[in-house]
């Protein structure tokens, strides 16, 4: 079962300000544009629509998967250039969405956001975080430190598609 956000935690008493840009727990009402990120990040690796279309449940975030897991986001001057969520179950966790908008692409904003998650999952104990990378990413991952464990393999109209399996420890 995922875990909660403890109720008595407001949104924002775990912000973490660096310079401008402010990384805080995501509100459930933000969902539509946290979803919209999702699916402009992946249109941005020229991705077909159709293929979009087939991942939408996939790169859907509602307002009750942020109420249930420790999704966050990076905010500059309350415009939202991206987010992680991160699933902790016991000692692990899986790092299921890290997306930057595409304008902020390449400016330092997914470094930040990582660099968040791995501190969310070593202060609630986490040993490791898997990663379910798209192909596009997983240089990106593994110059933050993780490293391939394997593949996982999909379909998608026929097509095989193999997404590399990575691993990190948070505490290093």
């Amino acid at each position: 079962m995922p875990k909660t956000k403890s109720s008595n935690q407001s949104p924002d008493s775990s912000a973490v300000d660096r310079g401008n840009l402010t990384i805080r727990a995501a509100l459930p009402a933000e969902a539509p544009q946290l979803t919209q990120i999702a699916h402009d990040a992946k249109r941005y690796w020229g991705y077909p629509e159709h293929w979009i279309q087939h991942w939408q449940a996939d790169l859907t975030i509602s307002a009750n998967f942020i109420s249930n897991n420790e999704v966050y986001v990076a905010d500059q001057e309350g415009e939202v250039l991206g987010f992680y969520a991160l699933v902790v179950r016991d000692d692990k966790a899986e790092l299921e969405h890290m997306w930057v908008a595409p304008a902020h692409s390449g400016r330092g904003v997914g470094k930040e956001l990582f660099v968040h998650a791995m501190q969310r999952a070593a202060g609630e104990n986490v040993s490791t975080v898997e990663i379910s990378s798209d192909p596009n990413a997983e240089g990106f991952y593994q110059k933050m430190g993780a490293r391939k464990i394997g593949d996982v393999i999909s379909e998608i109209e026929g097509e095989p598609r193999i997404l590399p399996r990575l691993k990190i420890d948070p505490k290093s």
